[in-house]
Order: structure tokens, then C-alpha cells, then sequence
């Protein structure tokens, strides 16, 4: 039998989880640059830019682990 997962195991999934959201958003910014014909330095700039955004939206949206805690019946308003 599968026994529920561990608190680290959360952690990591839930920060490898935000790593590859934030590359694709950074990657996202490179294309675009890319598409408009800029030159290598602009499209570095937009891969670093995009990698800032990305993050700091990646966080924000996604702020914990995830992990979830057992409510009791008091805490969720009944008596």
C-alpha cells in the first residue's frame, strides 16, 4: 500500500515544479525577441527578463509546497 508523500518529497516536486515553469516563461521572452529580429544582446536581455517575471508570477501564483493539513471539525466552523 502507497503511504501518503513526504513533506520533502512536496518540496522538491513543488520547486522543480516552479524551475520548469519559470524556464519556459524565460524561454517564451528569448522566442519572442527572437521572432522580432533582435539582435543576440536584446535576446539575451529578454531570456534574463523573462526569467525575472517569470519567477517572481511563478511564485506568486504557486506561493507554498502545496502541502495540505487536516482540518478538524472545529476548524472548519462547525461545533
Amino acid at each position: 500500500m502507497v503511504g501518503p508523500i513526504s513533506t520533502e518529497d512536496r518540496s522538491s516536486a513543488a520547486l522543480k515544479f516552479k524551475l520548469v515553469l519559470t524556464a519556459v516563461v524565460a524561454a517564451s521572452a528569448g522566442l519572442i525577441a527572437i521572432q522580432g529580429e533582435a539582435s543576440l544582446p536584446f535576446v539575451a536581455v529578454a531570456v534574463v527578463g523573462g526569467a525575472v517575471g517569470g519567477a517572481a508570477l511563478i511564485w506568486f501564483v504557486f506561493p507554498g509546497t502545496g502541502e495540505t493539513k487536516r482540518r478538524t471539525d472545529r476548524q472548519r466552523g462547525r461545533r
